[in-house]
Formats: C-alpha cells, sequence, structure tokens
C-alpha cells in the first residue's frame, strides 16, 4: 500500500488565502486537492490522528520511563538487528512515537497530555500540581529531556 498522494491542486476563486484544501471532497485550509490512494489503497475507516515523535537516545530507558506515566510499548521496529528502534507508546487514545533515528525530533520537545489521572500521575512523579484558570497541570523531562506538560480540567 501507497501513502496518500496529492494528485490536483489549483486556487478556488474569491478566497482570501487564494485556495482551499480538499481530503476525500472535505474542504478545508489554503489550497483545493483532491487526495487519493494508490491501487490497493484502504484506510478501512481509520480514524485521523496526531502522533509526536520524541527522540530518545534508548528506546527501551524511554519506555520503562512512559511505563511510569501509564502508557505502554505497542510495537517496536528496527531495519535490522542493532539499528536504532521507533517504537509507539499508548496510554488508552494518546500515542507517542519514541525515536532514536537521529533527525526525526529535536531534542527538549513540548508535548501536551490531558489526562483524567493528573493526581496519581502527580504523586507518582512527585510532581506538584500548578492551578491555572484553563486547569491544572505539571511538567515533567523524560531521561532524554523531553518536556511532558500533563493536566486536566480545573477540579
Amino acid at each position: 500500500m501507497r501513502p496518500p498522494t496529492i494528485v490536483q491542486a489549483t486556487p478556488r476563486s474569491g478566497s482570501s488565502s487564494g485556495a482551499q484544501v480538499s481530503y476525500h471532497g472535505l474542504h478545508r485550509g489554503s489550497a483545493r486537492s483532491r487526495v487519493t490512494g494508490g491501487a490497493g489503497w484502504d484506510d478501512g475507516g481509520m480514524n485521523e490522528e496526531v502522533i509526536p515523535i520524541l527522540r530518545v537516545a534508548d528506546a527501551a530507558t524511554a519506555v520503562e520511563w512512559y511505563e511510569r506515566l501509564g502508557f505502554a510499548a505497542q510495537w517496536e521496529h528496527r531495519f535490522e538487528p542493532g539499528l536504532p528502534a521507533f517504537v509507539e507508546v499508548a496510554r488508552g487514545a494518546l500515542k507517542l512515537f519514541l525515536s532514536e533515528h537521529e533527525g526525526d525530533a529535536r531534542p527538549d520537545t513540548l508535548v501536551y497530555l490531558r489526562v483524567r489521572d493528573l493526581d496519581a500521575v502527580a504523586e507518582a512523579f512527585g510532581a506538584q500540581i500548578e492551578h491555572a484558570d484553563w486547569g491544572r497541570e505539571i511538567e515533567l523531562r523524560d531521561p532524554d529531556g523531553n518536556r511532558l506538560r500533563v493536566g486536566a480540567p480545573p477540579a
């Protein structure tokens, strides 16, 4: 299977931004496009999602740290034994990719996670919950320096 490819992009007349984006017939954004898959492409009703990629030096160490946060390893990929790992961890519907590949992500990345059990997470990491108008949150750093702001709605 091939990933979707844009096969047409044309400006939309009368648009202040000049264009509109169309994916599978839905119009959004700033260019008119038709996205189609290659031969055999079938999304199977897949939900679209965003999955941040975090750079890690050692995937096994990172997975252990993320397990403390309630994530569990889903799968790992290596092109060959001994080459860098690319791992997915998930906590319910929340997913992160952890990559040992240089250039996949920048160190010191910030990801915001909204969780139901902020009190338990804060306790597990010994973090003090900060209160703001938009909610309660803590900030954590993984072993590789990636920042995770973990929050919940106001109590």
